[in-house]
């Protein structure tokens, strides 16, 4: 009798144990379909979280600075304003209006972003009295002497980049997607982007930039985050560092206020002209 209720002691933990295993492998067979994610579709999801979490901020303006500096360090400043307008289901629009030194004063310069066709861009030089559109073959160009290119200046939208999630790491003590993206247009002066993103709150951390021979061109470190609206992260201080030249140019940003009642009207090639 001992030896039966021994017997069934021991089939009833092999029935227990054999369920353990079976749960066990069932949940790791299940588990990678539920939350598999390609590299490329883990990339584009951080992208629109990214996009998400910037809709509705309508416009802004802002009161920046952009100091350039020479390989040897010497340094000049300028003094601009800037007036954004968001555009909904399309790349924003911004006017960009020098106020100093005297030699750059009342240069502007108009950018309409688009998610899908190429960015339009112009540059009002008053001391021509013209109006000079940026071909989109040259935006790769410096905009105005600084490390920036006019492709930079243009607003992030998903649709102009393919994504590749590559790996998390930490930088600045924050934990960050890094994420490949990849131009879609042809004429960009760039062959690839690496994006550093904070995960608790999707603010850019770094970007690096590689030319078309593949090689690091450019690197853009986010400074100086501060929340407005209760919503909205900015970068209040931003450094492009150019490896191949050792030329640097900050962009610094000294008031900046939002819903401000700006319209579409106020962002056209007229405004250019009347800039002041």
């Amino acid at each position: 009798m001992n030896r039966l209720m021994r017997n069934k002691k021991n089939l009833s933990k092999l029935s227990v144990s054999s369920l353990m295993v079976l749960t066990t492998l069932v949940c790791s067979l299940l588990s990678p379909l539920a939350t598999a994610q390609t590299s490329a579709e883990k990339g584009l999801a951080q992208a629109k979280e990214r996009k998400a979490r910037d809709i509705g901020w309508g416009d802004s303006v802002a009161k920046t600075s952009m100091i350039l500096r020479n390989k040897q360090g010497d340094a000049s400043t300028r003094k601009m304003r800037l007036k954004s307008l968001e555009v909904l289901d399309d790349g924003d629009k911004g006017l960009t209006i020098f106020d100093q030194p005297r030699d750059v004063k009342g240069t502007a310069f108009l950018n309409f972003s688009h998610a899908i066709k190429p960015d339009e861009q112009w540059l009002y030089l008053p001391a021509l009295k013209r109006v000079k559109r940026i071909s989109s073959r040259n935006k790769s160009g410096p905009f105005m002497g600084s490390e920036f290119s006019y492709e930079d200046l243009s607003s992030f939208e998903i649709e102009k980049y393919n994504y590749n999630y590559l790996r998390d790491e930490t930088i600045n003590g924050m934990d960050c997607f890094v994420v490949e993206q990849t131009p879609n247009d042809k004429f960009s002066g760039y062959t690839k982007l690496m994006v550093w993103t904070d995960k608790e709150h999707y603010r850019v951390q770094k970007i690096e930039f590689y030319d078309r021979k593949k090689s690091l061109l450019k690197t853009l470190t986010f400074h100086d985050y501060k929340q407005y609206l209760d919503k909205y992260w900015r970068s209040l201080k931003l450094n492009m560092i150019n490896h191949q030249t050792g030329k640097s140019t900050d962009f610094i940003t000294d008031e900046l206020a939002f819903k401000t009642g700006l319209v579409d009207k106020d962002f056209n090639k007229a405004s250019l002209k009347r800039a002041r």
